[in-house]
């Protein structure tokens, strides 16, 4: 692995690589270094740039790292993953993207996940975004993940993306099975002439399936947003979708969550919200002896942690 991918490892990394877990480093297009464990192998796939992950049933408290870097500008990263988890087990995924451009060429990379969770199945999936460089080509990177959940399975997303990226395109699809629960939690910030969009589409397909989906953004200088979600419920269910953001300078958010019940008990629910920092927050701030760029920081922070 060259310089730029160890800096850009330890920015999308909640947590280091142990080298004890399984792992599969991917650097401009290719693997940089492959671990599998005795209860989670990784292979190549057929047929396709990336890779297979498969957990053994009853899998309890292991993680495997997937993250993935571009390193320069011209490269333009595809790479398809399928996670296979067996029934009853319960792993972390921790993901994450680095994209680092010093030229005048678009620096891109597109991963495409797919989770198969089978009977009470569980899954934390941290995912980290971030682009670094003063390259003037674009820095895109635009993630797609489909999600099937099998009865009693449940997937926790947790996904971050606060700086550098110029252009996001982050697309989730999900079918819910039988008492299976999806919650994703995202958080965005975009600053300059950045744009991000979101879009969500749940399905809820058995008894007692649940999902919350909860968008917290904030648009800076010039920078646009967009939130789409639909939740459909064609069983009895509960649904939840959030968005809330907050604008800075000339920042923009379009807000467009949606709701479709197909059985008399699906209970849905959509909240969006919308504006800049309070003012009063600002002042209770600023009395305690923090300047008006200071007290803006702080707000912004604790409002995305």
């Amino acid at each position: 692995m060259n310089q730029i991918t160890d800096e850009l490892l330890r920015l999308i990394s909640a947590n280091p690589i142990d080298g004890k877990s399984a792992f599969n480093i991917r650097e401009d297009s290719q693997c940089a270094g492959r671990q599998s464990t005795e209860n989670i192998s990784i292979e190549n796939k057929e047929g396709a740039p990336g890779i297979v992950i498969r957990v053994k049933p009853g899998t309890k408290g292991e993680t495997v790292y997937i993250p993935a870097c571009v390193t320069h500008a011209g490269v333009d990263d595809l790479v398809y993953n399928d996670f296979y988890i067996g029934e009853g087990a319960d792993v972390t995924v921790q993901a994450g993207c680095g994209v680092h451009s010093e030229g005048e060429e678009q620096a891109r990379h597109n991963g495409i996940h797919r989770f198969f969770l089978e009977k009470n199945a569980k899954v934390l999936y941290l995912e980290k975004h971030i682009a670094t460089g003063n390259g003037t080509g674009e820095k895109r990177i635009d993630p797609v993940t489909d999600i099937e959940l099998a009865e009693g399975a449940s997937l926790e997303m947790d996904t971050v993306q606060l700086g550098g990226v110029t252009s996001t395109t982050r697309k989730t699809r999900a079918v819910l099975q039988k008492d299976a629960r999806l919650v994703v939690r995202e958080r965005i910030m975009t600053d300059g002439d950045e744009y991000a969009r979101t879009d969500f589409v749940v399905r809820m397909e058995g008894e007692g399936g649940a999902c919350d989906l909860v968008s917290r953004s904030v648009a800076r200088g010039n920078s646009r947003q967009e939130f789409y979600s639909t939740i459909k419920g064609n069983a009895p269910c509960t649904g939840h979708s959030e968005c809330d953001a907050i604008l800075a300078e000339n920042g923009k958010v379009l807000a467009q969550p949606g709701l479709e019940a197909n059985h008399v008990d699906a209970q849905l629910i959509h909240e969006a919200a919308i504006g800049k920092i309070a003012g009063e927050q600002l002042l209770k701030l600023r009395t305690l002896g923090l300047t008006s760029e200071e007290a803006e920081e702080k707000i912004i922070q604790g409002f995305l942690k």
